[in-house]
């Protein structure tokens, strides 16, 4: 068996080992039954019913666990199907292609677009109006655009000309006050409808159903967690249209945390007072950047970006090392490798959900995993073939076998390149890690995702300053693993 096959046969298991050490570690709680798992998505409101949801089974004397900010309904509705999460809010108008739904609170989302009032609004009082405005820039979220029975639907049953671009529903508010788009999607119980003085149109034709907020939750529930549904089911028709406004108003606009919002819910004191709300904004930078959060969140991320790398070195090194020594095989691993790069994260973890069956730690480091094979992959291919001809031919002449000419004079000499690959992926999977969040997996992306949710510079600064700084910390610890070996060469 040649040399480089025994390396990549060894290094497997290690891989294998590697990762679930890692993923035990991340995943490790204390010996307990399993709380009701409460997912939510990217958006302010799903945020706030999702705690609603968390804290209403909790005060049921029943363990309850709030996984926040799981990305779109792809992602969320799969996690629910994988058992990875017991339930979920979500809205009839979005659940209606899958006959799915049970109705706690009502949102009308009759008013899909939404324009300034402004020169730009004319005379735009409904969504048939904008036939005759081909120029008007649309901003529309993702997730509209690429439903089926939105953009599509919408542009089909009215004759809609314009094309959209895509924009994340957090910041839309802002692009429309800045002038950057005429018009965007909407939910009719945001809060900053009523903030930046905003014209609702009207879906004349009736392309749209009733988007009723409801739980979306697996079948075993109610037998798993008695209490914890009984108490969930008093929640049906307590949320109001007007409540849902003045929630989503105090985390928007008044920097309320999610958790002192439901908490005031679930507690039946209603809105808020002034000097509530004063208590419970969110702190400021400082006090973020030094709360005892940040270490969770720091471990959390380090977890995932060591196990990642540490796997992506394993296999990486023995995948180099065929690549070098088998030309033509060489072309093909690298050609996959490149190509897993190119794949767009959120569609990884989507991907990933089904095929591993969960969410959180596993989707989130087989991503970063595959993420970081080419840097690791190709350095060490061009490491190796930079090796003088020469040197081997020394080595053979002594007596070396094959596998002592590579682990004796190939990889000692190539060693500074393959160190630079695993620095580059350790450094790019610092920055990547933050999709972690998307699949609750946690780390810095916990703050980065809610931060977009409400368009708050603070808890996106809180996000990226920790995730910036370990990236320069790695880029230190690198430079001094290089520093070493270049002496020890010296020497």
């Amino acid at each position: 068996m040649p040399a480089s096959t025994q390396r990549f046969s060894t290094a497997f298991p290690l891989l294998v080992a590697w990762m679930a050490l890692m993923a035990t570690l991340l995943c490790a709680r204390p010996a307990q039954s399993e709380p009701l798992r409460v997912g939510s998505k990217r958006f302010t409101e799903s945020y706030i019913l999702g705690e609603i949801l968390t804290q209403s089974a909790a005060a049921a004397r029943s363990e309850a666990r709030h996984l926040p900010g799981l990305g779109n309904t792809a992602i969320v509705f799969e996690a629910l199907k994988a058992g990875s999460i017991d339930l979920y809010p979500d809205y009839t108008g979005t659940l209606a292609p899958m006959g799915l739904g049970a109705g706690v609170c009502h949102r009308d989302r009759i008013g899909i677009l939404e324009a300034q009032r402004d020169a730009r609004a004319g005379n735009l009082r409904k969504l048939s109006d904008l036939t005759g405005q081909p120029r008007l820039r649309l901003g529309l979220s993702h997730e509209f655009l690429g439903r089926a029975d939105g953009w599509p639907m919408l542009a089909q049953r009215y004759g809609l000309t314009q094309r959209p671009i895509g924009i994340d529903h957090g910041i839309a508010y802002e692009a429309l006050a800045e002038s950057q788009i005429d018009a965007t999607d909407i939910y009719s119980t945001d809060a900053k409808i009523r903030k930046f003085h905003l014209r609702v149109l009207e879906d004349d034709r009736h392309v749209f159903p009733r988007y009723d907020a409801v739980v979306v939750y697996r079948l075993d529930v109610p037998r798993r967690h008695p209490a914890a549904w009984q108490a969930l089911q008093g929640l049906a028709g307590r949320i109001s249209v007007t409540d849902m406004i003045d929630m989503n108003a105090a985390a928007e606009i008044d920097g309320e945390s999610f958790a002192a919002i439901a908490r005031r819910f679930v507690g039946g004191a209603g809105v808020a007072s002034a000097d509530e709300k004063k208590g419970d904004r969110r702190d400021g930078l400082g006090a973020v950047l030094w709360s005892a959060d940040t270490w969770r969140l720091t471990v959390r991320h380090l977890a995932l970006v060591g196990g990642a790398v540490g796997a992506a070195t394993l296999l990486g090194v023995p995948l180099g090392i065929i690549a070098a020594r088998r030309r033509r095989l060489g072309q093909g691993v690298l050609a996959v490798v490149s190509v897993l790069q190119t794949i767009p994260s959120l569609a990884l973890l989507a991907m990933l959900i089904p095929l591993l069956g969960q969410i959180g730690v596993w989707p989130a480091m087989v991503a970063l995993f595959l993420y970081a094979l080419l840097p690791i992959v190709r350095n060490t291919c061009t490491g190796l073939q930079q090796v003088a001809p020469g040197m081997r031919d020394a080595a053979r002449a002594l007596g070396f076998r094959t596998a002592q000419v590579l682990r004796y004079v190939e990889l000692p000499l190539a060693m500074p390149i393959i160190l630079a690959g695993v620095k580059t992926a350790a450094i790019i999977s610092v920055g990547t890690a933050t999709i972690a969040a998307f699949v609750g997996a946690g780390g810095y992306g916990e703050r980065i995702a809610t931060g977009l949710a409400l368009n708050d510079s603070t808890l996106l600064l809180a996000g990226a300053v920790p995730a910036a700084a370990l990236a320069l910390v790695m880029q230190g610890g690198f430079g001094l693993v290089e520093a070493y070996w270049a002496w020890r060469r010296r020497a």
